[in-house]
């Protein structure tokens, strides 16, 4: 019987396969550039999605690809690089450094410990709400799991709960959940979020305000999800604390905040409210981040520890990044994308003003790309042919690209998602753990949440005319 490994593998070398296949053999409907770009594509989302090899190398075989095979030019090919998206996330990491650096995370730790370990079912309630509001403050998910997965632990600690328990798998789920999934309503806080406005921007000129992703996303998809998250959790991972598991350093008095602390939480504060308020004073997102970034980068603010700057920066992230941002620039520029939306013309029942049709449709389109591509890679796939679909839907353009959020979303495998399994491996949890939850939240999403969505969505006038 094959093992994951060697399957990946099979799936790599059938891509190269069909690529060059696709090479010898042309499709009608494709130009050079485009069967080109198609082989390129194919063989860049499989490698994604397998993780034969790394992303952020499969990111380079990509531009190196494109640059050779001359599919595009070199300033669409690294168009990543100079894309708000890529910015966002390293602001997120420097912020994320300043945060564990200063001490703020370990204090976070001992206030949550005080607060919440007293019932098994306020802990994870507790975590997923927290971990979730953090999204609001910490632009990336792996950071805020790098930092919360250690949280979560010692807290599972001071509960009593040991390698293996029930109570302990729980709380590491809470807090990977908690700090990824809601977070995809929060738009600096997300790689594929970042993807899908970096590629919008990129590709369309369009911008979304945060106010106007968070009023169309959270209410479902962020806070009712997080409620049923952590309904899951409870139900497939019951525990309890005893009272005396408690650990009486719980109880220890918290001193005050350090003068440290208390000046990154005001500048993290002020970088909260510029994104809150980014519609009044038109200033993107990613500018809020990097200026803050920088801020606290200036040797003399002492916030960050410049000399391991260069240790700590995850530039492997960063490329990967830029590699799924070029990808969408490429497919976009190469035509590509507008005969796969006259192939979806064919094959989806999309017509203008079936608004639900339509909608469950570019939904189910988004969840089904995600599959295959991991949910990075549903943006930098999808985005290049929002502008067909808009015409084959006549939603607005701003309308088709957001059930992109929807659909990358709802995650049923937990390969499609790099943080979720980031944090069960910091936890040392099997990662067959997640799809006792991935799997009947996936069901929930689909059956229950999405057409909430779609209510919610006609109640905003997403379907008008003008979106």
């Amino acid at each position: 019987m094959l093992d994951k490994r060697h399957l990946s593998q099979g799936l790599v070398i059938v891509a190269v396969f069909l690529a060059i296949l696709v090479q010898i053999h042309p499709p009608a409907a494709l130009d050079t550039e485009q069967t080109r770009t198609l082989g390129i594509v194919l063989v860049t989302l499989v490698l994604w999605a397998t993780g034969v090899l790394p992303e952020y190398l499969s990111a380079l075989i990509f531009f190196l690809a494109a640059l050779l095979l001359e599919v595009a030019t070199p300033a669409q090919i690294f168009s990543g690089f100079s894309s708000s998206a890529w910015w966002l996330i390293f602001a997120g990491m420097v912020i994320g450094m300043a945060i564990r650096s200063t001490g703020l995370g370990d204090r976070v730790a001992a206030v949550l410990g005080r607060h919440l370990a007293h019932s098994y079912r306020g802990l994870i309630i507790g975590l997923v709400v927290f971990c979730g509001l953090l999204g609001f403050v910490m632009p990336s998910s792996m950071g805020r799991i790098l930092m919360m997965v250690p949280v979560g632990l010692a807290l599972a600690e001071r509960c009593g709960f040991g390698a293996g328990s029930q109570g302990r798998t729980g709380i590491a789920l809470a807090v990977t959940f908690g700090c990824h999934v809601p977070t995809f309503t929060i738009l600096p806080a997300n790689i594929p979020n970042m993807v899908l406005v970096g590629a919008a921007n990129t590709i369309y000129g369009v911008d979304f305000s945060y106010t106007q992703y968070l009023l169309l996303h959270f209410p479902i998809l962020g806070a009712l999800k997080a409620v049923i998250i952590a309904g899951l959790i409870l139900r497939f991972f019951p525990a309890r604390i005893a009272a005396q598991s408690v650990n009486p350093e719980a109880q220890v008095p918290i001193g005050p905040m350090s003068g440290q602390q208390r000046y990154l939480s005001g500048i993290l504060l002020l970088a909260l409210a510029l994104w809150l308020t980014d519609s009044w004073h038109g200033v993107s997102p990613a500018w809020v981040g990097l200026g803050a970034a920088i801020y606290l980068l200036l040797p003399r603010i002492g916030l960050v520890d410049n000399s391991r700057v260069s240790q700590q920066l995850n530039i492997t992230v960063l490329l990967f990044v830029a590699g799924v941002l070029g990808l969408g620039a490429v497919v976009n520029s190469s035509g590509l994308s507008q005969v796969l939306a006259a192939t979806l013309e064919r094959w989806l029942p999309l017509a203008p003003g079936e608004d639900a049709r339509n909608f469950f449709s570019l939904v189910g389109m988004a969840f089904s790309t995600g599959i295959l591509t991991t949910l990075p890679g549903v943006p930098a796939v999808l985005t290049p042919m929002a502008g067909q679909l808009a015409d084959l839907t006549g939603m607005s353009l701003e309308s088709v690209i957001m059930t992109q959020v929807v659909g990358f979303s709802t995650i049923l495998l937990p390969y499609q998602s790099g943080p979720l399994l980031v944090g069960m491996q910091l936890a040392n949890e099997p990662v067959r753990s997640l799809l006792k939850i991935t799997v009947p939240l996936t069901v929930i999403a689909l059956l229950i949440l999405t057409p909430l969505d779609y209510l919610w969505w006609q109640l905003l006038g997403m379907f008008d005319g003008g979106g």
